[in-house]
């Protein structure tokens, strides 16, 4: 049996010091008493990251802002999916039961998720679910390397091509990156929601940031910016970081700090 036309998504938040946001399901729905995420159906043309959001505001309260996306993992069955939206927040939310669909709400230990009577889908998607857990993809451009890569006339005004390559980018953080772009081995029925950082040099430097997309200039050198960049993205040892680039000098100092590659057309396709 299976709950909404266009499919459910739920949110699988996580708090560093906390660990997961737990609900309870009420004893009247299906699989009740059971405990899993926050969630529910989606509405007609809403995305799997607006109604993983909307549902944890109307079963625990939480509003939108308090949490930021970070991947999705599909369950497909064929004509009907459920995405689990992986989500980080600080330890100053407060989740509480917001309506009947929940009995309680609990943030749990990922090492004690597994001894709760779990909902059979969830405590099926939790192992692969937890490897994940808590972990932010970076994805870091190197915007000459990158509108070097297609002659579309960019040397004319490099600071305008940057400013289009930065608009650009703001896909990415909105609609994600599908795993096999990012190389990062999830498996193929993840997608990530980037943090996007753009370096910039030479006549771009002054292009502004905008949301999703952090632009840094580089003051001489832009390899090398973009290695220290590298360096400093990750909070947490098992974040992703991938650096876009085709420099074979810039991208094994960045392998050398653990980074992914993607190569400029590979980037450019996913951006359309």
């Amino acid at each position: 049996m299976h709950w909404g036309a266009f499919g459910a998504a739920g949110l699988l938040l996580c708090d560093p010091a906390r660990g997961v946001l737990m609900q309870r399901r009420a004893w009247w729905v299906h699989n009740g008493s059971t405990w899993a995420l926050p969630g529910g159906a989606l509405e007609a043309g809403e995305t799997v990251r607006s109604a993983a959001a909307r549902e944890a505001g109307e079963e625990a309260d939480i509003p939108s802002s308090a949490f930021r996306a970070t991947a999705a993992s599909v369950l497909d069955h064929g004509v009907w999916q459920y995405t689990t939206v992986l989500g980080v927040t600080d330890s100053g939310l407060d989740a509480r039961v917001a309506n009947q669909e929940s009995s309680e709400l609990r943030w749990v230990p990922p090492d004690e998720v597994a001894r709760l009577k779990l909902h059979r889908d969830f405590a099926a998607a939790w192992p692969q679910l937890r490897v994940q857990l808590g972990r932010e993809l970076v994805l870091v451009v190197d915007a000459a390397n990158v509108m070097g890569s297609r002659p579309d006339g960019w040397w004319r005004d490099r600071r305008g091509a940057a400013e289009r390559l930065r608009d650009q980018l703001s896909g990415p953080a909105e609609e994600g990156l599908r795993d096999a772009v990012t190389d990062v081995g999830a498996g193929p029925q993840w997608r990530w929601w980037p943090r996007v950082v753009l370096v910039v040099e030479g006549q771009a430097r002054g292009v502004s940031s905008i949301p999703g997309v952090e632009v840094v200039a580089a003051d001489t050198d832009g390899d090398s910016k973009i290695v220290e960049v590298t360096a400093k993205a990750r909070k947490r040892a098992e974040d992703h970081v991938v650096v876009a680039t085709a420099d074979r000098e810039l991208r094994g100092r960045v392998s050398e700090l653990g980074a992914g590659l993607l190569g400029p057309g590979a980037l450019l396709r996913e951006l359309g």
